[in-house]
Parts: C-alpha cells; sequence; structure tokens
C-alpha cells in the first residue's frame, strides 16, 4: 500500500520507521494478550485454520458497526502505543528523523501523545482513495467506502497537517512529493525529533 512505499522510501534517505500496523499484526498473535482478549469477544468466526486472526472476518464485522470498532481499538490502541513509544524512544537524542508510520489518528493531541512533533498527511481526493482500493486491492466498493467513511474526515486530517504528501497523481510525482518531504523534515533541526506521518489507506496509483 502507498504507506509502505512512503516509508520505504523514507527510510532509504534514513529515516527510522515505527510501522503500526507491524506493530498490531505482531501483538495479535496467538499467545499474546491482545489475541485472547479479540477471540474472548468475537469468538473462533475471527480464528483462521492456521490458528492465528481471520484478518478478513474481523474487518467485516468492524468496519460495518461502529460499536465494534470502538471496541477494537480499545483492545489494540493501548498496548500498541506503549510499543510504538518504546521504539521511538530508543533514538531519543540521536540525530535520526523518527517517523510513526500510522493508519489513524484522532488529532494533534493524539500526536503529541505518541511524543509526535510534526504531523504529515498522505492524502488523496476521497473518490481516488476508494477506486484505488477496489482496482489495486480488489475491494468490493461498498467495502472500500465503508473503510474511508470509518476514517478521519480529509478536512480535518489536512487541517492537522504540517506538511501534506500529495499522493493525486503517478508515480513520479509521488517520487518527487517524498523527496520535497523529506527535505522539509531534515530542515526541522532537531536533533531527537519525532516527526509522525499519517498514512492514507489507499493503494498506489500508476503502473504499480
Amino acid at each position: 500500500c502507498i504507506r509502505d512505499r512512503v516509508s520505504a522510501a523514507l527510510a532509504e534517505r534514513g529515516a527510522v520507521i515505527v510501522d503500526a500496523d507491524a506493530i498490531v499484526k505482531e501483538l495479535q498473535e496467538p499467545g499474546r494478550p491482545i489475541y485472547a482478549a479479540m477471540v474472548e469477544r468475537w469468538g473462533d468466526r475471527i480464528v483462521a485454520e492456521d490458528g492465528g486472526l481471520d484478518r478478513q472476518a474481523v474487518a467485516d464485522i468492524v468496519f460495518n458497526d461502529a460499536d465494534e470498532l470502538e471496541a477494537l481499538n480499545e483492545i489494540v490502541h493501548p498496548e500498541t502505543r506503549a510499543e510504538m513509544r518504546r521504539q521511538a524512544e530508543v533514538h531519543a537524542g540521536s540525530d535520526r528523523v523518527v517517523v510513526l508510520d500510522l493508519p489513524l489518528l484522532a488529532g494533534r493531541e493524539d500526536a503529541a501523545k505518541r511524543g509526535a512533533e510534526a504531523i504529515v498527511v498522505v492524502d488523496c481526493p476521497t473518490e481516488v482513495a476508494i477506486e484505488r482500493l477496489v482496482r489495486f486491492r480488489s475491494f468490493p466498493r461498498a467495502d472500500a467506502e465503508a473503510r474511508i467513511a470509518n476514517q478521519v474526515d480529509r478536512e480535518k486530517r489536512l487541517e492537522w497537517a504540517d506538511f501534506v504528501i500529495d499522493n493525486g497523481g503517478d508515480e513520479a510525482q509521488l517520487a518527487a512529493e517524498i523527496e520535497r518531504c523529506w527535505e522539509w523534515l531534515q530542515s526541522l533541526g532537531t536533533c531527537g525529533r519525532a516527526p509522525l506521518r499519517w498514512g492514507s489507506l489507499s493503494p498506489p496509483s500508476g503502473s504499480v
């Protein structure tokens, strides 16, 4: 997805990436408390044949029910935030740019709680995001619309942003936007900063 591409490009330039999705997947492994709490709430219908989580089954439940989505967030978010902060703090006081790679953010107060000093939003028009989910990830349109609807309003994300990466164009434009962002991050000039990037759930455009 586009978040992975932007993160990889920033990592190539020297950034430390603290990936929320990777952390969540690790914390949701069988035997971990988050896994146990999820199975306790939703039962065997979210357990795959190999004993791990059936992530599509979880998505089918939570992205069509606001109460269930809230319940999932209450189970997952506290431990995930704690682990992200632990990984970021390893580099405190260094000259490394630390990027907290997040699919969801609740605003500037949430960013501050995570130790972030800047917010970068990867943005594209809502209809483009929906079309990319359908085209590149084979989402039924209704599911794509539900996922986008459960994200924070686009206008709010842009209002929170200290820097916006425009992901509405092709691959070449995105590469130029990433380079522009990297130059900006380096210009912040404070050792130990932890810029936080807001990641869109839409996959990349162009031929990728």
